[in-house]
């Protein structure tokens, strides 16, 4: 589905933030990007939601290559951004779900059945200024998905949330790995993400120094500026990072 192959990418300063990077991601597949700050984690993930071009080698997602056809990859994949004032244009619920969108009964029908699933419809004729931040995450994230992606990306999806919020965020996540949405996240901090995950991409200085299947990799990753889940064990695996299944 997705595949990466010897792409780099320089910001128009001149400063390489992405180098040599090949990789491949299945359908259906739930990845953890993990590396330090300044590692090219976000910029990679710009890339993959077709908001930037490779400077050099190919990006193919669903079949639409970058350099372009940026516009099919950016119809192919959705981003929910860390900073979610950013990323919200509307002044209400209802207003941001349907920006864009004709306003028919289906559209209205489908935007409040969103809502609702991420339990946000409570809130659908108030400001968007009045949320939590945990809910205006929420609201990013049912925007995303009105629009059926086959990639959903998620920029530090647990960042800024409580307990309760950090449990709900990874139901989300399982329920869409469970109904076979592809999906990278990105973390600096495993905790809350590591016994959820099929495999791991480390990046450290713009490069992809480690992948595979977490239990394979955690014992390697702090000499990559990531600091290993208080979750791993290595006689014991992986444990549950707050009991789920």
């Amino acid at each position: 589905m997705i595949t990466l192959t010897d792409v780099e990418y320089s910001y128009p300063s001149g400063d390489a933030a992405l180098s040599g990077i090949s990789l491949s991601v299945e359908r259906g597949t739930l990845v953890g990007l993990v590396g330090a700050n300044g590692s090219g984690k976000s910029t990679l993930m710009a890339l993959l939601a077709g908001l930037y071009t490779p400077s050099s080698g190919t990006l193919n997602l669903c079949g639409h290559v970058s350099p372009g056809e940026e516009k099919a990859v950016r119809s192919a994949s959705r981003l929910v951004m860390q900073d979610a004032d950013l990323q919200i244009l509307g002044a209400t619920v209802e207003e941001d779900l349907l920006l864009g969108r004709s306003r028919t009964e289906n559209a209205i029908d489908l935007a409040r059945d969103m809502a609702g699933r991420l339990d946000i419809l409570g809130y659908w004729e108030k400001p968007v200024q009045s949320l939590s931040w945990g809910m205006k995450r929420k609201l990013c994230l049912a925007a995303a998905l009105l629009d059926e992606p086959d990639l959903l990306l998620l920029d530090e999806p647990f960042s800024g949330l409580d307990y309760p919020g950090k449990r709900e965020m990874r139901h989300l996540i399982r329920e869409h790995q469970r109904a076979g949405l592809t999906q990278i996240v990105s973390s600096h901090d495993l905790e809350c993400l590591v016994d959820m995950v099929d495999e791991l991409i480390v990046l450290h200085d713009g490069k992809c120094v480690l992948r595979g299947k977490p239990e394979k990799l955690l014992d390697k990753i702090a000499a990559y500026g990531v600091r290993p889940p208080c979750s791993w064990n290595a006689g014991l695996g992986i444990v549950s990072w707050d009991g789920e299944d």
